[in-house]
């Protein structure tokens, strides 16, 4: 037996691989009779029994959820603030649970009286043979084991389905029935119940905060009455009584008898100065003129009189001499009262100094007073802090109180159920819906006869593959594998191993593949051009160990004839053992890196500068190691305005941000601005014959000078002969 299931399983498995799908076509089409005919039944039946089923009605009612506080009945504190009427999806969640809370059920059942109907209480229209055999088996509960208000909840839940609109506020409440009023009055006795629950929750809310509120100002009363009594008990044993401004007594009396002393100091000081300069103006001979003097009756009639005899004086002058006796007894009378005059500005002065002595004397007196007054205050001063603390006990817990009634007003302003408005409204009655909901014909209709067509066809396939499994001949022939011709086999087994590179590589902007570099023996430095071998490792090692500092590297020669640009290749080549790099020329006269690249046409910086190739078509790569190059190119515009131009320098980022290191070949130091090439890359490599001459020293000097932050000497004999550049090849 077991040694047949895996011959049978690889049978049926031939058999699905021989059987085409024409075969099954025409097994098929050969049926068609038959699947039509079932196809038909099925839809008939499907809609003889959607005649037959009790249609329900559908009528929905919506409701929107939203804030509506009325702003009148919210507390004095928050009349002016703006709330949020923002309401998020939790809250919209919870609202739908209210719906299709029990309670709210339970209003709707006994507001339509649906425990009457046999639609909700199938008891009330007795059971079917059918279901009492099931009831019998027991496969359904017996309904007369529950109570009828289980039976009606459940048959109400049954026919209710409410959800939240999506991307929305609304509530939509959904209600079936075989009676189209019924439906859209249970839609729209939900949407009113539930309102109505929230309004009621609002009330109660508001009733619950009265009820508490009362106790506790009942309570707050009695410790406000006991608290005022303290502080009256001990105001009254202790003297402190409280004036005006609410301050005791004894403060008010230090401060009406300091303030009389200022005022009496001030008294002596105004009475002692006016009579000091009535003093001085009358020994100086001056006129006196003061405010005291001139309101002084006796004053005011000698300066009239003064005033008359000097007009007549200057009348009579006009006609009369200086000898003549009436101007002689003009001239006397108006001294006489010059005379009269100071007579009488004395006598103020003398006032004036009685005065200033009085207020001395009131001065003496009020800081007596006020002495008193203050050792007096002193020993009150802890009887006065024992009362401002009782006081502040009786003010907080009257401010308490106050805060209390304010808010009991309000809960009781609120505890009426015209004044709390619920938290959502109603935007969509229910309507009388005319088309039944369910049983849905034409929906029905379709599903069965397509699903009786599709398990029709299944049968016939199915049968069709059995029967082939069994040993029947499959009736269309079989699939004849294609032929590979001879050429194309011949093709194919002579395609190298790298066909899918090689297609890469012709391919223009792709870099061909690295190739891989047999290691030599390397040749004695003396034979490649005067190339520092050693030195240049060391130097490849410290630039691998200083990290980013060792990114960016320009080489330069001290002389003309020193080799930068092999020492550049041998340095690139020794960095791509262990990591990217690329190699950057600047020299822009012929020869330049074209005899070690892969591809000696292709374009270069300056290319890219003046805009006739991109920056994937200016990279190439060395034909001896995995460094890669970006050779001068055609310079149309001069090195100074390549190197100053914006391109220029996005491309030696963007290079830079490539690769690990950026090594750029710049030739010798008369040949680029300087200025120019440091900021872009600040470590700089001297070639140099002799590193301690004095050349190589104040070319380093001018290389810091320009901007370069390191300078590192290697040691190069100028190039005496032509030797090309593979000839670094064993080096890298």
């Amino acid at each position: 037996m077991q040694a047949e299931m895996p011959a049978a399983r690889l049978g049926i498995a031939q058999a699905v691989d021989e059987v085409d799908i024409g075969a099954l076509g025409r097994a098929l089409w050969r049926r068609k009779r038959w699947i039509v005919g079932l196809t038909l039944a099925a839809a008939s039946l499907a809609f003889a029994a959607a005649k037959l089923v009790t249609p329900l009605y559908k009528s929905e009612a919506r409701v929107l959820i939203e804030a509506r506080e009325n702003i009148f009945l919210r507390p004095e504190a928050e009349k002016l603030t703006e709330r949020s009427a923002v309401v998020d999806p939790e809250a919209v969640t919870s609202q739908v649970q209210l719906v299709l809370s029990r309670d709210l059920a339970g209003e709707v059942i006994r507001k339509l009286k649906l425990g009457e109907r046999g639609e909700f209480d199938p008891v009330l229209r007795g059971l079917s043979r059918l279901k009492l055999y099931l009831v019998h088996l027991g496969l359904v509960k017996d309904p007369m084991e529950e109570t009828p208000e289980e039976r009606v909840l459940k048959s109400y839940f049954d026919r209710l389905v409410a959800y939240s609109v999506e991307r929305s506020r609304v509530i939509a409440i959904e209600f079936q029935s075989e009676n189209s009023d019924l439906a859209a009055q249970a839609a729209n006795a939900v949407a009113e119940g539930y309102l109505v629950l929230q309004q009621a929750a609002k009330q109660d809310q508001s009733r619950a905060a009265s009820q508490w509120l009362a106790g506790e100002i009942e309570t707050l009363r009695k410790k406000v009455a006991e608290a005022e009594s303290k502080v009256e008990q001990y105001r009254a044993s202790t003297n402190l009584f409280v004036g005006t401004n609410n301050t005791t007594l004894s403060n008010q009396q230090l401060g009406d008898v300091n303030a009389q002393l200022s005022a009496a100091r001030a008294q002596k000081a105004d009475a002692e100065a006016k009579a000091r300069i009535i003093r001085e103006s009358l020994r100086s001979g001056g006129p006196v003129e003061f405010s005291d003097i001139v309101n002084s009756e006796l004053m005011r009639r000698l300066s009239e009189q003064r005033v008359t005899l000097q007009a007549q004086l200057a009348e009579q002058s006009s006609t009369l001499l200086d000898q003549h006796p009436r101007i002689k007894e003009l001239r006397a009378q108006i001294a006489d009262l010059e005379r009269q005059l100071r007579l009488e500005a004395d006598r103020l002065a003398r006032s004036l100094e009685n005065d200033s002595k009085l207020a001395d004397a009131r001065v003496a007196s009020l800081v007596a007073s006020l002495e008193q007054l203050k050792r007096s205050a002193a020993s009150t001063n802890e009887q006065d802090v024992e009362l401002r603390a009782l006081d502040r006990d009786a003010k907080s817990q009257r401010d308490l109180l106050e805060s209390y009634l304010a808010k009991y007003r309000e809960a009781s302003a609120r505890d009426n159920i015209g004044a709390a408005s619920p938290e959502a409204r109603i935007i969509s009655r229910a309507v009388v819906s005319t088309t039944p909901a369910y049983p849905k014909t034409l929906a029905t209709v379709l599903v069965a006869a397509l699903g009786t067509l599709v398990l029709s066809v299944g049968c016939i396939v199915t049968g069709e593959l059995l029967g082939a499994a069994s040993g029947v001949p499959a009736p269309a022939p079989a699939r004849r594998e294609p032929v590979t011709p001879p050429a194309e086999s011949l093709a194919k087994k002579a395609a190298p191993a790298n066909a899918e590179a090689a297609a890469d590589a012709a391919v223009p902007g792709v870099l061909p593949p690295l190739v891989a570099i047999e290691s030599k023996p390397m040749p004695n430095p003396s034979a490649a051009g005067g190339i520092p071998h050693d030195a240049i490792a060391s130097f490849a090692r410290e630039l691998q160990a200083s990290g980013r500092q060792g990114s960016r590297i320009v080489l330069l020669g001290a002389q003309r004839q020193m080799p930068v640009a092999r020492v550049a290749i041998a340095l690139a080549r020794k960095l791509a053992e262990k990591a990217r790099v690329v190699v950057t020329d600047l020299m822009f006269e012929p020869p330049g890196l074209s005899a070690i690249a892969v591809d000696r046409d292709a374009p270069g910086i300056g290319d890219l500068v003046a805009g006739s190739a991109s920056f994937g078509q200016i990279i190439t790569r060395d034909r001896y190691s995995a460094a890669h190059l970006v050779m001068a190119g055609a310079a149309a515009r001069p090195a100074h305005a390549i190197l100053n131009s914006r391109q220029f320098s996005l491309a030696i980022e963007a290079l830079a941000h490539s690769y690990d290191h950026l090594v750029i070949n710049a030739g010798s130091l008369g040949d680029l601005p300087l200025e120019l090439l440091a900021p872009l890359a600040p470590r700089a490599a001297l070639v140099a014959d002799e590193s301690g001459n004095a050349l190589t020293v104040s070319t380093q000097e001018r290389l810091g000078a320009a901007g370069f932050r390191d300078v590192t000497v290697l040691p190069g004999a100028p190039a005496g002969s032509d030797t090309p550049l593979t000839g670094s090849r064993a080096a890298a």
